[in-house]
């Protein structure tokens, strides 16, 4: 059994990732503002706000693996932005991992090969408009990945995993109706916009010891849509 830490676990891929570990026999503790609620497993949770709490003393020994599952979708145009929007988004998208990676990786699990999951945007390499928020913040997130990926080997790994739109309560607005999820959908090479499991699916096997050759890598799981 591991100990995983996935922040934002309470909701859509983080939700479905902390079930995935549980239901293997992993031990997964859930940090997030919103209480969790599903199948029990051997999820725990606590309450934390990544803008505005200390990690200091939080973080439990031992960790294995951590998930930091935060993030916002300012879907807006340039011109009318104002610069705090894209200091908002980089507090909470940036450097909300960048505390929680330096708080996690001293109670590491010297035992093993800790690893490390963060996410970004299809609209990093592709470039899509309205995305200037999401995709400044998200392309930090790749330069981080591989920069700590480089410093931490061979000790520990990290990975980004790059979605295209998916289902989750953070895209709500997107695809509120049937009608607006197909039509989302139909611009996709695979005709469907992502499932929370499909992105989940790929962190549970970045953090086990199945990709253990693995390690500063952003990996699309986006229907094809960042090249297609």
């Amino acid at each position: 059994m591991k100990k995983y830490i996935i922040i934002g676990g309470s909701k859509g891929i983080g939700k479905e990732t902390a079930e995935i570990l549980a239901a293997e026999g992993n031990e997964v503790i859930v940090f997030s503002r919103t209480p969790y609620e599903g199948p029990a497993h051997s999820i725990d949770w606590e309450e934390f706000d990544v803008l505005s709490d200390d990690w200091e003393d939080r973080m439990p020994d031992n960790i294995d693996g951590l998930v930091y599952s935060v993030g916002s979708i300012n879907l807006k145009p340039f011109k009318g932005l104002k610069p705090e929007v894209f200091q908002a988004d980089f507090q909470l998208q940036v450097m909300g991992a960048v505390k929680a990676l330096q708080a996690a990786s001293t109670n590491f699990n010297t035992n093993g090969i800790p690893s490390v999951v963060l996410y970004s945007t299809v609209a990093v390499q592709r470039g899509m408009p309205f995305h200037a928020t999401v995709s400044a913040s998200k392309g930090a997130i790749e330069g981080l990945t591989r920069a700590i990926a480089s410093e931490w080997a061979p000790k520990a790994r990290i990975n980004c995993i790059a979605p295209s739109l998916t289902d989750t309560p953070l895209a709500g607005r997107l695809v509120s109706t049937p009608e607006k999820k197909a039509a989302l959908g139909n611009n996709n090479p695979m005709k469907r916009i992502g499932e929370p499991t499909d992105v989940a699916e790929m962190t549970a096997f970045l953090l086990s010891d199945k990709a253990s050759w693995i390690t500063g890598q952003v990996i699309h799981i986006d229907g094809g849509q960042s090249v297609l």
